[in-house]
């Protein structure tokens, strides 16, 4: 420990070492919650999933295009930690759904209109975060029950309901999470009546749609925009009851950073109404079926929408 003189000239010193020093920790406490742009750099993170890449990186290029500086920070984990690095400021911005900011986060009842569930999250995060949701684009990465089309055809499956009619001779696969999740197994049985499955498999996403291909499974549990419904011809089932909340997908923008680089809500803005459900299977399965980068993929995209001069 570093001892002052007890001189008045020491005392002065003193006072004056503990007065910057309770400064700085004021200013480093500041900085660190999130409540300051850090470092003269735009932040730009993303979940760990393929289609969270591709948007992080459409992201990124566009306010790159726009001369502001960026730095990716990609491939965080789920929405627990994404959240909270925006929070804290470890990140600035990244692509979250609207469903997910409602049950995850908000912890509030499931909804099925796009504009309440949007309204909603947008007013929440606002006060409560001070986080900002720039314009939804109309693609819907909803969770999903998918068949293949001789499946369908089989145990003529059009809905969930029907689905739920043919139950127990059916073989389901997907994530371990789903069997327990409120928009899972116990959210299905709740709006749709309780039924009993053939099975239940258990399993990494990637290999959903594998075994639907190989007939080791009947029905896969998937999201709205998975590249390989289109891919592969699959057929997804009407949510008939609607279950399943939308799950548009927007930049989510800590406030100060969106003052300080009013670049940021035009540019981003800009991409919305371009990402349909249909555009966004085709991007998620040149990286997860053709295995192209994501930022080829989203580079080459921007291009061809207009929004990125070619190089």
């Amino acid at each position: 420990m570093v001892k002052f003189s007890q001189t008045p000239w020491g005392r002065f010193v003193s006072f004056v070492a503990i007065s910057l020093l309770t400064c700085c920790t004021v200013v480093a406490c500041q900085l660190g919650s999130g409540d300051q742009p850090t470092d003269n750099v735009i932040r730009v993170g993303s979940k760990d999933f393929t289609e969270q890449l591709i948007l992080g990186e459409l992201y990124a290029q566009l306010l790159e295009a726009q001369d502001l500086p960026v730095e990716r920070k990609f491939n965080l984990g789920g929405t627990p930690i994404a959240q909270a690095g925006l929070i804290k400021g470890d990140i600035d911005l990244y692509p979250e759904y609207t469903g997910t900011a409602l049950l995850t986060i908000l912890k509030q009842p499931s909804n099925s209109n796009p504009k309440q569930v949007f309204d909603t999250v947008a007013k929440a995060y606002e006060q409560d975060y001070n986080l900002v949701w720039l314009n939804p684009a109309p693609m819907n990465n909803t969770q999903a029950l998918v068949v293949t089309a001789a499946t369908a055809k089989k145990y003529k499956l059009q809905t969930i309901s029907d689905f739920v009619d043919q139950a127990k001779k059916l073989r389901m696969i997907g994530p371990p999470e789903f069997e327990a999740r409120e928009d899972g197994l116990p959210g299905l049985k709740a709006a749709y009546g309780d039924f009993k499955l053939k099975a239940y498999i258990a399993t990494d996403p990637g290999l959903r749609y594998q075994a639907l291909q190989s007939g080791q499974a009947d029905v896969g549990v998937g999201f709205a925009t998975d590249g390989e419904i289109s891919a592969l011809d699959l057929v997804v089932l009407e949510d008939d009851r609607a279950l399943f909340p939308p799950y548009q997908v927007a930049p989510v923008v800590r406030q100060p950073v969106l003052e300080a680089y009013t670049k940021i809500k035009g540019t981003l803005n800009a991409l919305a109404p371009k990402l349909t459900d249909d555009t966004m299977r085709r991007l998620n399965y040149e990286v997860s079926g053709q295995r192209q980068e994501p930022r080829t993929v989203a580079q080459r995209f921007l291009q061809e929408a207009g929004l990125l001069s070619p190089t």
